[in-house]
């Protein structure tokens, strides 16, 4: 016997979250990335700081304050409510919203790292054949950086593939609609499924594996001879 109908469901719905939310990020992370690889401004080190949040704050914590913002009487909540949205807590898009929160330093700081390694010169160069800004952004950061793009969406989509305590607060656990892979492996456990948990957790043992093969494999080489 292999997964269960659920194990397969969970898993869909775990990729298809995991794939939004990392071309989400990629929209959002690297316009930060590059302003905070690039600005000076005092009120840089308050940003990064937000932005590395979840990596230190506990994810039960993180998902009660998003709860409470997109709530029926949260600001978020309001607004969504007001345009005919309704309330995200419990929906799927609630958890896109509240795994882009939390994936986010994921995606930013490797942008940050690559794009503070492209430097100033490449960029000057590009200035004085008449480019403008953003066209050097495109044609000339974007390509050198593009490892860290590789790094950081690989990252961002192995993390939200993982996620436990945002998902739970945020999404519940409601079967094809909230209830990812990680949930499903708890409530396995919790029901004393033991076999079912041990595959579906292997699954996630390989695909963990691969992610960081595929990491490694593409992580450029060192130049020889500099």
């Amino acid at each position: 016997m292999g997964l269960t109908d659920s194990d397969l469901q969970a898993i869909w719905l775990t990729v298809r979250l995991a794939s939004i939310v990392t071309l989400i990020l990629l929209l959002v992370g690297t316009p930060i990335a590059w302003w905070l690889a690039r600005s000076k401004a005092w009120w840089k080190g308050p940003v990064g700081a937000v932005v590395a949040l979840p990596l230190v704050l506990p994810p039960s914590v993180l998902g009660f304050y998003l709860l409470l913002a997109m709530g029926p009487h949260g600001p978020v909540g309001q607004l969504t409510q007001a345009l005919g949205i309704g309330a995200l807590p419990f929906t799927f898009w609630g958890l896109v919203v509240a795994s882009v929160f939390y994936s986010l330093p994921f995606m930013v700081q490797p942008l940050q790292t690559a794009f503070e390694a492209v430097g100033d010169r490449p960029l000057e160069v590009a200035a004085t054949l008449r480019a403008s800004p953003i066209d050097a952004f495109f044609t000339v950061a974007v390509p050198l950086a593009l490892p860290g793009f590789l790094t950081a969406s690989i990252l961002t989509f192995a993390h939200t593939v993982g996620e436990f305590g945002v998902v739970l607060m945020i999404g519940g656990n409601l079967p094809g609609v909230t209830r990812v892979a990680s949930v499903q492996i708890y409530d396995h456990v919790e029901a004393m499924e033991y076999l079912q948990a041990h595959r579906l957790s292997a699954v996630m043992l390989v695909f963990s594996f691969l992610v960081l093969l595929a990491l490694y494999a593409w992580r450029p080489k060192p130049k020889e001879g500099h």
